[in-house]
């Protein structure tokens, strides 16, 4: 969260989600049953059974290289895209507008360094989190000669377009971390998803607290498919669960208005039982906001940001950290580089999914690197590591 898949600070823009209805004060309107409301027009059934039985799939790939593996593959054939490097590979990317970002983007550059033999020249052209730029950036990009392009979409359905014009092109196109409503491109490349983070949260805070207790959900914001399905799963949890969702909040990845939305939530109900979260960069912010008010730290989760871990483990929590690695931000360069040999790749590329809970804690809580890094990296083996990342 990463992922995580998470995205912090960008424009709410693109589709329109199925939200809980909501009065002035922000909170579910009356009528709303347990406070979920409607399911996500994102929500696949078929998706979400997979994605969950994926949890327990062991990967195929060279053992210790996650970013290396892949859960149940459906291998694709590249060979009409080989030609002889080195390679000048593009990169369209979302934003880099949050902590998961940059440590993700950091991962990247260093994994292209370690290939400076096969590329020749690396592209990074940053949409600041807005569709319509990324849109231009994608265009741009097909006039400069790509050999591969690598894309990570702002929002779905918006940027669908535009990776279909690049298809179009002959381009082999990478696209990774959120995705697009058509399948051209090469592969896509993810872990697990969504459905899995959302259900291994959703099913930790529901278990760790009272029947019908109340829960507030902090989202990110609409519109993307990583997150949209992580409230899918978590809406399935919570129903049969049968808590109680007092609010379904859009924090915009800000901190000080997390501790708002969760300090005004305390003084309307007394008493929150847990905290459920589709991104944890702000999970700190919200820890703060329960201790300012005097009030116990329900069961939360966060992702494997290292100021929540820190935190998690000096307050002993309940908690749990879902996350959604940044080690995947290696992989597109792996597999643009295989693809340009004319090498199959796997198609959805699905990455482990690991999960830090309070018996692996210890592995992960690393004093010596910054609050906003993530543990998740995959980069301890990478050029410049840790002076890169600090």
């Amino acid at each position: 969260m990463t992922v995580l898949v998470v995205s912090t600070l960008l424009v709410l823009a693109g589709c329109a989600t199925d939200e809980p209805t909501t009065g002035a004060s922000g909170s579910p309107s009356a009528g709303t049953g347990s406070g979920t409301g409607k399911q996500s027009k994102f929500f696949v059934r078929a998706d979400y059974d997979k994605q969950l039985a994926l949890l327990d799939t062991a990967p195929t790939g060279p053992a210790g290289k996650p970013w290396e593996q892949a859960l149940d593959p459906a291998m694709v054939k590249t060979s009409k895209f080989k030609k002889p490097g080195p390679h000048k590979i593009c990169f369209s990317n979302a934003g880099l507008n949050n902590p998961w970002r940059q440590v993700g983007f950091k991962t990247m550059q260093a994994e292209v360094d370690t290939h400076r033999d096969r590329i020749s020249e690396f592209v990074h052209v940053d949409a600041e989190g807005k569709d319509q730029k990324q849109i231009a950036d994608i265009n741009d990009l097909l006039g400069k000669g790509c050999h591969a392009l690598i894309v990570s979409p702002n929002t779905t359905a918006t940027l669908t377009p535009a990776v279909e014009a690049a298809c179009r092109k002959g381009l082999p196109v990478i696209v990774f971390d959120r995705g697009v409503d058509t399948t051209c491109p090469v592969t896509f490349i993810n872990p697990i998803g969504g459905y899995g983070f959302g259900h291994v949260a959703a099913e930790f805070v529901s278990q760790k607290m009272k029947r019908g207790g109340k829960v507030l959900a902090l989202r990110i914001l609409p519109g993307v498919d990583v997150l949209e399905t992580r409230w899918a799963a978590a809406k399935v949890a919570f129903d049969q669960a049968g808590v109680d969702v007092v609010g379904v909040e859009f924090t915009d990845g800000d901190p000080a208005r997390t501790k708002k939305i969760v300090n005004d939530y305390i003084q309307r109900y007394g008493t929150i039982d847990g905290v459920w979260m589709d991104a944890g960069a702000v999970a700190g912010a919200a820890v703060e906001a329960f201790e300012d008010a005097g009030k116990p730290v329900p069961p939360i989760n966060g992702e494997d940001q290292l100021d929540f871990l820190k935190l998690w483990k000096d307050k002993k929590l309940t908690a749990i950290a879902p996350t959604y690695p940044t080690y995947q931000w290696r992989t597109p360069i792996i597999a643009a580089l295989k693809i340009l040999d004319g090498e199959r790749v796997p198609n959805p590329w699905k990455l482990p999914q690991p999960t830090i809970t309070e018996d692996n804690l210890d592995e992960y809580v690393d004093p010596t690197m910054p609050p906003l890094h993530y543990a998740m990296c995959g980069c301890t083996d990478l050029p410049g590591y840790p002076k890169r990342w600090k």
